[in-house]
């Protein structure tokens, strides 16, 4: 892949199975939000390919992303919608989702109280938490997760640490792109750096 003039992400080959983290560090601008991008299939490759379970993504993109979420730097939130409406919008382009379930989401990532407010009034924190619910809610094997823990006090770089943990230990699979350090297991955990130039 190139970046303008620059070309990123060469010769990189690597599998991640279920079960494992991927943690991604590198210098900004050495192709860690690239590289998510293209794993996702927002972007195409110009050479090399994407495969999940087996076959290229590009033989059936929309079966690939209803396995994937992908939480980039900015939470996917809209400013005037309540904490609640935003996920039960979210998650509800995939299934339908409970009352009681987005309650329970929001409660498990530190945010119980939240629900009802509008995400404009939120924390830059406040509204990470929110994003982390989605997670939560969406229950797909496959998590793309860039810079996960910004904007979080050291408690909430600890509790993405866990939902990986727990998303890990149920046989899902996570790629994060981070300049800091995830609190995860680390017999689950591997490491990618990516080299600028």
């Amino acid at each position: 892949m190139w970046r303008g003039e620059r070309h990123v992400l060469r010769g990189l080959a690597v599998e991640v199975a279920g079960g494992e983290v991927l943690q991604v560090t590198g210098a900004n601008g050495a192709g860690k939000t690239t590289l998510l991008r293209a794993l996702s299939g927002m972007l195409y490759l110009e050479e090399g390919r994407v495969v999940w379970n087996g076959r290229n993504v590009r033989e059936d993109l929309p079966a690939f992303h209803g396995a994937l979420t992908y939480l980039g730097h900015e939470p996917p939130l809209k400013a005037d919608l309540t904490a609640f409406e935003n996920l039960r919008y979210w998650v509800g382009l995939r299934r339908k989702v409970a009352t009681p379930r987005i309650s329970s989401a929001l409660e498990s990532v530190g945010v119980p109280g939240l629900g009802g407010e509008l995400v404009r009034t939120l924390s830059a924190g406040q509204k990470r938490r929110v994003a982390l619910a989605a997670l939560v809610l969406l229950s797909v094997p496959l998590w793309l997760l860039d810079e996960p823990t910004t904007n979080l006090d050291p408690d909430g770089q600890k509790l993405v640490g866990s939902l990986i943990d727990r998303h890990i230990r149920a046989g899902g699979l996570a790629i994060a792109a981070v300049h800091r350090e995830i609190f995860v297991s680390p017999q689950h955990l591997r490491r990618l750096e990516l080299s600028k130039g």
